[in-house]
């Protein structure tokens, strides 16, 4: 059995990046919306990190410091005198590359997720809008791949650039072929959530986004019933036009 401070230290390290390391496997088996499932992770991942750190270097002076044979830790060997692998240098070695490995995720983990970038389209310039969606829950690079990677394939979208420090999306979309919703809507099946969005008429909630997709449903729904021109009395009684 291996030391408790080796398992420990693995325990932080995969902790630590678990936040990132998900978004990577949700798109890998092709099921974003768990992508998010551990990005509350994220503020804990500083003292994993430490923990980690602290942990191994622990670890590796325990294994290193001079032991005098007397007091030799007789679990570190077997009944012939040789040190168990479990114990040994060499596994402490590949537990710390592994930790490295994890606690470095973040920064290149977004390289196992392909942005599937659409081939060049030929798009009239007046019907190309360009919006920032604010998005609450991203943490890494993955994060941002995964964002990319579902605004993209909504048909329409020219252009996708996610960043987490400023926890929003750029998007550039053709107007004749989708709306800010849907790539909203899109983004949201994540697991992150889409919060609102900023154009050049200002920032717009996301309830405010929903109150304005309904109205117009509405306004819509209103002029297909009998022309406009409700029966006598009958306004309200779901049978529009009938006399």
């Amino acid at each position: 059995m291996a030391d408790k401070k080796i398992i420990t230290g693995v325990l932080a390290a995969i902790g630590a990046s678990l936040c990132c390391i998900t978004p990577v496997l949700a798109v890998l088996a092709g099921s974003t919306g768990l992508a998010s499932s551990f990005s509350w992770m994220e503020p804990f991942r500083p003292y994993l990190i430490a923990l980690t750190v602290i942990v191994l270097a622990y670890a590796w002076w325990d294994k290193l410091k001079p032991k005098q044979a007397e007091i030799e830790c007789a679990c570190d060997a077997d009944e012939e005198g040789k040190v168990s692998f479990w114990y040994s240098k060499t596994f402490l070695a590949i537990v710390t590359l592994f930790a490295a490995v994890m606690l470095s995720f973040p920064y290149w983990g977004d390289t196992f997720i392909q942005s599937n970038k659409p081939k060049t389209v030929i798009v009239d310039k007046k019907n190309v809008l360009t919006k920032v969606i604010h998005i609450k829950g991203m943490t890494c690079a993955a994060c941002e791949a995964t964002v990319q990677k579902v605004s993209y394939e909504v048909d329409g979208v020219i252009s996708s650039k996610a960043s987490t420090p400023k926890k929003q999306a750029v998007v550039s979309y053709d107007k004749t072929k989708t709306d800010i919703n849907t790539i909203m809507k899109a983004i949201g099946t994540t697991g992150y959530r889409p919060v609102g969005y900023t154009d050049e008429n200002g920032t717009h909630k996301a309830g405010d986004i929903q109150v304005t997709q309904h109205k117009k449903a509405q306004k819509a729904g209103a002029s297909k019933c009998g022309g406009g021109k409700c029966g006598a009395g009958k306004c309200g009684s779901g049978k529009c036009g009938t006399k």
